[in-house]
């Protein structure tokens, strides 16, 4: 096989994905991310200037906050049909620029709605750069490079969140909108995006190595029916995701405990199962465990921890209750992210990840609903936790048994054949 043709199974041709491209696929992902926990010590201070001059501002604020949710679950779809047609690298460089530039608009707004307007207009680019890295990641690595990059992932997320908090603490004493200028860092993202990633090639090579008529892959349907499959455990599993994340100091409050401090002080070692939850995703792929253990698992520890933590009359308990639902959170993104990847061809992946994205971020916003629902219903939000965990139980039996009637992906089925025949390079 000549020096042409000796592509690998994520379709690089002469150059292979590296240390740069992981780090900066890292850094992109956690974009979307800072445009949510870097708001969080602002909200106090954003609703105390606008009070006076606008009576809805206790309500306008945490809506702004959670705005560039909704744009991503609306036009994701979108941006994955854009990554599928014009490219990946162009569409990363161009969202992610934009995310700084837009991102740092509010920083010269004095007004809320303005503001909220440009909030949702972030959701764009954040929706893009969802999208693309996403696809990226199983473009530039096989099954083994994806789990590795995505674990680590999940494990400099939370890191990145705790200083990124402590900057915006900062920025937010200094001026009241002052944690605007933190998005400027995507500026610098966007540099490193420029220099080091490049636009992967599709597995065409080998599919040729193999006999297989290229022609009428590419010309292949969109596949809906893996896509409604992919989208069903994608909602179920972040309608799960979120309850606690939304809710959990509800509960603190019902159990008596309302002090922000000493909930900061009592949650700060459960949160950090979340790491854990991304090495057990790890170690499991390692071990070779099939796609419908691994969601099995962090649906069953989503679903405890929600449970106990509806159960619990003690904060002991609930502390029990967080190490098991941050520890299957840990799991569930790269888990999802990874299983779709490894389901969707070359030709279709952006657009694929795009629907992925936007029913990830579709239960985000339907999570709230459910359990208000469900505690009105009930009369407590631990009876709602307590409901919803057992409903994750449920589902944990039910998508195991669907998984496993499931035949095999199109990159499995590639690799397979490659492997039988000896032209994996």
């Amino acid at each position: 096989m000549d020096g042409r043709a000796r592509m690998n199974m994520h379709g690089v041709a002469g150059r292979k994905a590296g240390i740069p491209q992981g780090i900066t696929v890292i850094l992109a992902g956690f974009l979307p991310i800072l445009a949510i926990v870097s708001m969080f010590p602002a909200v106090g201070a954003m609703i105390a200037h606008f009070a006076p001059t606008d009576p809805n501002a206790a309500t306008k604020v945490p809506s702004m906050v959670t705005a560039p949710g909704l744009a991503i679950a609306i036009t994701a779809l979108f941006m994955g049909l854009l990554v599928d047609r014009f490219g990946r690298r162009k569409l990363l460089l161009i969202s992610t620029a934009s995310y700084g530039i837009i991102g740092v608009i509010p920083f010269f707004l004095e007004d809320l709605d303005w503001i909220y307007a440009s909030r949702l207009l972030l959701g764009f680019s954040e929706a893009a750069i969802l999208t693309t890295v996403n696809t990226l990641i199983a473009d530039y690595w096989a099954e083994e490079g994806r789990r590795r990059w995505l674990t680590l992932q999940g494990m400099v997320g939370p890191a990145l969140s705790s200083i990124m908090i402590f900057f915006a603490g900062t920025l937010t004493a200094w001026r009241w909108n002052g944690i605007f200028l933190l998005y400027l860092l995507a500026i610098f993202i966007a540099i490193a995006m420029w220099r080091y990633m490049f636009e992967p090639e599709s597995d065409a090579t080998v599919r040729r190595n193999l006999g297989m008529d290229e022609d009428r892959t590419a010309a292949e349907a969109f596949p809906w029916g893996t896509m409604l499959g992919i989208a069903a455990l994608t909602l179920f599993s972040s309608a799960i995701y979120y309850v606690f994340i939304v809710n959990g100091s509800v509960v603190w409050e019902e159990l008596g405990i309302a002090d922000p401090e000493s909930i900061g002080r009592i949650t700060a070692l459960p949160s950090l199962f979340i790491l854990l939850g991304a090495g057990l995703f790890w170690w499991l792929g390692r071990k070779g465990c099939s796609f419908r253990i691994q969601v099995a698992i962090f649906l069953l520890l989503l679903g405890g921890g929600l449970a106990l933590m509806g159960l619990t009359t003690n904060w002991q308990g609930m502390v029990a209750g967080m190490a098991l639902q941050q520890t299957g959170a840990g799991m569930t993104i790269p888990t999802l992210i990874v299983w779709a990847q490894s389901r969707l061809p070359f030709a279709h992946r952006g657009r694929g990840m795009g629907v992925w994205t936007a029913t990830f971020f579709f239960g985000q916003f339907s999570s709230p609903l459910l359990v208000s629902i469900l505690r009105e219903q009930s009369g407590s939000m631990q009876q709602a936790f307590l409901t919803m965990g057992v409903l994750s139980g449920i589902g944990a039996l039910a998508f195991f048994l669907i998984l496993g009637r499931t035949r095999p992906a199109p990159e499995e089925a590639l690799v397979a054949a490659a492997a039988k025949q000896g032209n994996v390079p």
